[in-house]
């Protein structure tokens, strides 16, 4: 399988049987994933190294304005999609198989998790999965420790608090917190966007 076939499968929605070619597709990137993320989390790099290493992981050039504090995690990688001026703190974990893109000017906190995957809920199947993309909008911040399932949307310039689990769209210009996350504010002005 190649990859542009995978990819047009995973953002298709389709279910993932376990044992099938895509779900073999999807163990082999992890492991490649895992041997890019391995050179990317030893050590220190200089900034360049970090772009080069990232665009090698998602195989996209990233912009020059890019950012990165390691150590980042991914078991794919290849659907992983960034704008200008995008930061991602330390210790993120983004499962990326059902697409992650994230808008320009957007920054990421520490330990965040971004997860495109479920797994079926029926015990005998439940080794099969299914996609979402998660859309991160332009001027989003995710606050430390934040996890966004799968389908969820943030708007453009909204905040989602540090600890926040989101399992639904996100307004644009509000700010969410909490377990399920929900709208603590309505708008945010542009003095206040971070």
């Amino acid at each position: 399988m190649e990859l542009h076939e995978f990819l047009a499968y995973m953002n298709s929605g389709k279910v993932i049987t376990a044992g099938t070619e895509v779900h073999q597709m999807m163990t082999e990137l992890a492991f490649a994933a895992m041997k890019i993320t391995a050179v990317l989390n030893q050590g220190y790099h200089e900034p360049a190294e970090i772009r080069h290493l990232f665009s090698v992981l998602t195989g996209q050039t990233v912009d020059e304005s890019f950012s990165l504090f390691p150590p980042f995690y991914t078991d794919c990688g290849k659907n992983i999609h960034v704008g200008k001026d995008v930061f991602i703190n330390s210790g993120c974990h983004f499962q990326d198989q059902g697409g992650i893109y994230i808008g320009d000017g957007t920054l990421i906190g520490h330990s965040v998790v971004l997860a495109t995957i479920n797994h079926e809920a029926e015990p005998t199947i439940r080794a099969s999965m299914h996609t979402k993309p998660i859309v991160l909008g332009k001027n989003v911040w995710v606050g430390s420790h934040a996890t966004i399932l799968p389908g969820v949307t943030v708007g453009d310039g909204a905040i989602v608090a540090a600890g926040a689990v989101v399992t639904k769209d996100v307004p644009p210009g509000t700010v969410v917190g909490g377990v399920p996350a929900k709208v603590i504010k309505n708008s945010v002005t542009a003095g206040e966007q971070k």
